[in-house]
């Protein structure tokens, strides 16, 4: 990432999956990427990104190369990291490419944390009524009518999703960092 390299990727890959990032990378305009490198040991990345989309995927991208851990824990952890650093990129920085969220993944023994912090204001569970998380029981998509009637995008369900794929999900006094823990040992998990 230091060196600006266009993508990642690792091996095993298909040569159909090379020959697309190379498209990709040939149709691109001259690009800024938009990636700060903080800190990079196997262990603990620290990057400053830009809030934009094509910045989030080129970082979802590069997590999900250097991500080594055991399905599915892989999967559930790449899925909610992608669900929180959407939010915070579209909510928290606003799609404005001046803005910069901050990102952590530390990789140790027996569990994985990814830690956002955006730009924004913040909130709390209770001031989002778009969001799946806040539908009561007797009305689980009450949310996509409120979305509807805002003129959002379908979704809402990124913190509800990510709930349920990481063991915690703590959020920050204000409510613009989160931090996302995975158990890689049963033995090492707290009671619930």
């Amino acid at each position: 990432m230091r060196e600006r390299a266009f993508s990642y990727f690792s091996t095993p890959f298909s040569p159909s999956a090379l020959a697309v990032l190379i498209q990709h990378a040939i149709e691109e305009p001259c690009w800024d990427d938009g990636i700060d490198v903080v800190s990079a040991t196997p262990e603990w990345i620290r990057l400053r990104a830009r809030c934009d989309h094509r910045t989030a995927e080129r970082v979802l991208q590069f997590f999900d190369e250097i991500a080594e851990l055991p399905d599915p824990e892989r999967t559930a952890v790449g899925t909610a990291f992608r669900e929180m650093l959407t939010n915070a990129i579209e909510h928290g920085g606003r799609l404005d490419p001046h803005q910069q969220v901050k990102i952590s993944y530390v990789r140790a023994r027996h569990m994985v944390t990814c830690y956002i912090s955006d730009p924004g204001e913040g909130f709390t569970l209770d001031e989002i009524p778009h969001a799946a998380i806040a539908n009561p029981a007797d009305d689980p998509v009450r949310h996509v009518e409120i979305r509807d009637a805002q003129g959002m995008r379908p979704g809402g369900f990124g913190v509800l999703l990510a709930r349920q794929l990481v063991d915690e999900l703590v959020y920050s006094e204000v409510g613009n960092e989160v931090q996302l823990i995975k158990y890689l040992d049963l033995e090492t998990r707290p009671p619930r």
